[in-house]
C-alpha cells in the first residue's frame, strides 16, 4: 500500500521522530541499526591526518525533545576514543519502507561514570546483550584462550548524540524530496 506523502516541514520532522521513535522499540524497524560515523587518525601516520570512521550501531534510546539519540558502546572500544577527540559525527539512517533517508550531523558525548550507566547496566545485564559489556578484553583486539571466562566488571557505557541538523531525503516515484531541519529554519532544498 503506498505511503500517504507527507505535505509540511512541520508535519515531516513530526513524523522523522516519531519515526525514530517507533524504531527503538520495533526490532524490525530499517532504522533500528544506523551508521555512526565519527573522525579518526589515520593509523601509523604521525602527522596526525584525519579520516571518517564508519561503523553500525543501534539506537537504544530517542529523546525527542531533546533531540538525542542514544547508543550503547563497550567504554573501551575506539569509537569512544575518536569521539572524545573530536565529539563531532554523522549518523545515517535508510528506510526502505518509507522511502526515507536521514543524514544527521551530530555532537556527541560518552558517559561512563555510575550515575549515568547505573540503572541502564541494571536493565540490561539481566540480558543475553550483557556479556557484549564483560569481556576482559576490549573490543577489537585479538582472541585467546584466556579470554573466554567474562570479567565480573562491566565496560558499558552511553554515547548521547545530540542531533544538530538533520538532511531528509524522500525517494519516490512521483518525485524525490529533501529538506533540512537544525540550526537554520526548517528549509526545502533541491534534492
Amino acid at each position: 500500500m503506498p505511503q500517504l506523502r507527507l505535505a509540511t516541514l512541520p508535519e515531516i520532522e513530526t513524523a522523522v521522530w516519531q519515526e525514530l521513535t517507533r524504531a527503538v522499540h520495533d526490532k524490525h524497524h530499517e532504522w533500528r541499526t544506523l551508521v555512526l560515523a565519527t573522525v579518526a587518525k589515520v593509523d601509523g601516520r604521525v602527522d596526525g591526518e584525519l579520516t571518517a570512521d564508519a561503523r553500525n550501531v543501534v539506537l537504544r534510546e530517542v529523546n525527542a525533545s531533546a533531540k538525542q539519540l542514544v547508543i550503547y558502546t563497550d567504554a573501551r572500544a575506539e569509537k569512544t576514543k575518536q569521539l572524545r577527540e573530536h565529539p563531532i559525527g554523522t549518523v545515517v539512517m535508510w528506510s526502505r519502507r518509507l522511502g526515507w533517508q536521514l543524514r544527521c550531523r551530530v555532537r556527541l558525548s560518552v558517559q561512563d561514570s555510575v550515575l549515568a550507566v547505573t540503572s541502564r547496566w541494571e536493565t540490561l545485564k539481566v540480558s543475553p546483550a550483557a556479556q557484549d559489556y564483560l569481556s576482559p578484553l576490549a573490543p577489537g583486539m585479538p582472541l585467546t584462550d584466556a579470554a573466554a571466562a567474562l570479567s565480573a566488571h562491566h565496560h558499558f557505557a552511553v554515547i548521547t548524540a545530540e542531533v544538530m541538523a538533520i538532511d531528509w531525503l524522500e525517494l519516490h516515484r512521483e518525485g524525490h524530496r529533501r529538506a533540512v531541519f537544525g540550526e537554520q529554519p526548517a528549509a526545502w532544498v533541491q534534492a
